[in-house]
């Protein structure tokens, strides 16, 4: 408990440091877009707005998860991270479609662009999101909140990296259309960060089998265990990204009945071990009951077992 509290803090501390720093960059390359008349750099600062917006918000998350359960919500707030993930996902996908809007009307008609300027903003963004690219990389492997505001960043360190090529590209060759062009690269990159944001929190959030585990071999480690007859009524899901849940209904032979208490205790071993389940609902039941399909439906109005 107290080297997750301990990471807790770590990972909160990096988050705030990570704010004020992309908020500091917000607000310069919103003011040298308007002074260089860069759509491109306008796009970049949207989404860094977007990348502050997705690191205060993960701040946000992992304070209340840490509240304890209550009476209406039992699992506490954990999977609120899931829902911020999901809604940063969402208003990266809006910002893309405005980018993409106003990108469309400077290929038509470009305006000018300062160059050098843009250059010059351009560059110092790349070096702050590639700062706070490094804070967060070795917390995103491992939550699914963090890993959304990481990809925030990188997205956007990449999308400066177009900004800057835009405004050589404008400063020695005259070629104003390269400044949409890369406005829509820009959004690109957005569109694909989204998409990979949502589908994650989305299965989480439909209670879909976690990722990292199989299914089938869960229902074959259960059935291996000495006793054990059937698994039936098997439901997996994830309560937030890192925390998985299990329940099910266990058939044991009448001949190792008197054994249940450690048949229990192995099937929870082999879980935790095995497959990283810790939280566990195992109904155990003699092999004389009706054992049902291992995958049950749910029927909404169900009076009998």
């Amino acid at each position: 408990m107290k080297a997750q509290v301990d990471a807790d803090r770590k990972v909160m501390g990096r988050l705030t440091l990570a704010v004020v720093f992309t908020g500091f960059i917000f607000f310069v390359e919103l003011a040298g877009g308007f002074i260089t008349n860069s759509l491109a750099l306008l796009s970049d600062s949207a989404h860094v707005l977007m990348d502050v917006l997705a690191l205060a918000l993960s701040l946000f998350a992992i304070h209340i998860s840490r509240l304890p359960p209550t009476e209406t919500r039992t699992y506490g707030l954990h999977r609120a991270e899931v829902v911020v993930a999901f809604v940063n996902g969402f208003t990266l996908l809006l910002v893309s479609l405005f980018i993409f809007y106003k990108a469309w009307g400077r290929l038509v008609s470009p305006p000018e662009v300062n160059g050098l300027g843009v250059l010059a903003v351009a560059s110092l963004g790349l070096a702050v999101n590639l700062m706070v690219a490094f804070w967060l990389k070795g917390h995103a492997a491992h939550d699914l909140n963090v890993k959304s505001a990481f990809f925030h960043v990188v997205g956007d360190a990449v999308a400066s990296v177009g900004v800057i090529v835009a405004a050589l590209v404008i400063h020695y060759t005259g070629w104003l259309v390269v400044d949409p062009l890369v406005s829509v690269f820009i959004g690109t990159i957005i569109v694909a960060g989204a998409v990979r944001i949502i589908n994650e929190s989305t299965h989480i959030l439909l209670e879909g089998v976690p990722r990292e585990v199989d299914l089938g071999r869960v229902v074959e480690d259960l059935s291996a265990i000495e006793g054990v007859s059937g698994v039936h009524s098997l439901h997996i899901w994830s309560i937030c990204h890192n925390v998985h849940a299990l329940s099910a209904h266990v058939d044991i032979d009448e001949a190792h009945r008197a054994r249940q208490a450690v048949i229990l205790r192995e099937a929870n071993e082999r879980l935790a071990q095995n497959h990283r389940i810790f939280y566990t609902t195992i109904q155990v039941e003699c092999s004389e009951c009706e054992s049902g399909e291992t995958l049950r439906a749910i029927v909404h109005r169900e009076h009998e077992h």
